[in-house]
This record gives C-alpha cells, structure tokens and sequence, in this order.
C-alpha cells in the first residue's frame, strides 16, 4: 500500500475502501539512483509521477547547451511532461532524480479510468493543478519583477527545505543565473 500517496489525496478529497484499491491497484513503485532519468528528451511521457521519498527535477537544454531546470518535485509532490503526457507527443524536456528516488507511476491510461470510475479523482487533480498553475504565475511574476538576489533570498525564505538538497548548480540553473552569480549571493550576508 502507498500510505504517502493516499494520505496526500485524502487530504483533498474523501475516498473509501474499495476506492483506495482501486486507485492503488494501477500504480506501479519505481526507484531511481541519484542522477538517473525518468525521462529524456525525445521520448513520450506516459506516466504522471507521485515523489514518495527523494527529489526530481524537470529541466531542458538550451541553445548554447546549458541545462535549464524548470520545476524540482519532493515528497509529495507531483511532476510529469503534461504536454507531452495529454498529446502523446515527444517530450522537450528531461525528468532526472537529483537524489535517490521512491516515486509512485500513474500510467495515463490508469488516471484516465480513475476519473471515470472515482469522480473525485478528477477533483483532486484539478485542485493540484489549479494550485500548480497559481505557482506558476507568481514564479513568472517573480522572473520580471525581482532582482536576482531577491529572488534567491524568496526561495531560501519559501523552500529552505531545498537548499540543503539541491547542488548549487542546479538552483542556479532555476533562479535563472549561472552557478558562480548563486556563489557570490551566497557568500554575502543575507
């Protein structure tokens, strides 16, 4: 049984017995060493990922080959390519552990059904992505309004619990600044 997973839903909605084993029961448990790839650009995403323990990251790479991390996913938190995941199209992105990873696997096929069979299924996910896109507006709110600096000292004050997980390199890579700039912030007293 996947007590992260439905604790996590059952704070959203309510879900009975027979509900639980029905969702559980198109799930699959993967693991992934530090630095393996769930995804890779090129292949089609079929899945939507659960973090049950570890981190995961979303990132692309860009024209002059740096890598460009968009979104990192920990414990219970969700992460996918849904535009790759709702198209079936090839993906443009890259989903790769950042540490050793436990992660519940909802084929699409699988999350499909559940909304046919559990309608507050489709409620629940409605409620992440409604929150997810709320996240995503102030993240880009955030891009054309704070100084790099501020927008460093706005994570470390809303994720501290990242810092201490995340190489350096990839919070640069995040908050949108090389590794060496995230250095020099960091050194200075804040």
């Amino acid at each position: 049984m996947s007590t992260p997973l439905i604790n996590h839903i059952k704070r959203f909605i309510d879900l009975d017995e027979y509900q639980e084993q029905k969702l559980l029961a198109g799930i699959q448990k993967q693991s992934l060493k530090k630095k393996e790839y769930l995804l890779k650009e090129g292949q089609v995403c079929k899945a939507n990922y659960f973090v049950e323990k570890g981190c995961l990251r979303i990132f692309f790479i860009g024209e002059k080959g740096e890598e460009q991390t968009t979104y990192f996913a920990i414990e219970n938190w969700w992460i996918s390519d849904y535009a790759s995941l709702l198209s079936q199209a090839p993906s443009s992105f890259y989903i790769q552990a950042v540490e050793t990873t436990d992660i519940a696997v909802f084929p699409y096929v699988h999350l499909e059904s559940l909304a046919q069979d559990i309608p507050q299924i489709e409620r629940y996910f409605r409620i992440l992505m409604q929150k997810a896109y709320g996240a995503s507006q102030q993240r880009i709110k955030y891009l054309y309004s704070f100084s790099r600096e501020e927008m460093y000292r706005h994570f470390l004050k809303n994720y501290p619990h990242f810092v201490n997980r995340i190489p350096q390199y990839m919070l640069a890579s995040f908050l949108g600044f090389t590794p060496e700039y995230l250095s020099e912030i960091r050194k200075k007293k804040i």
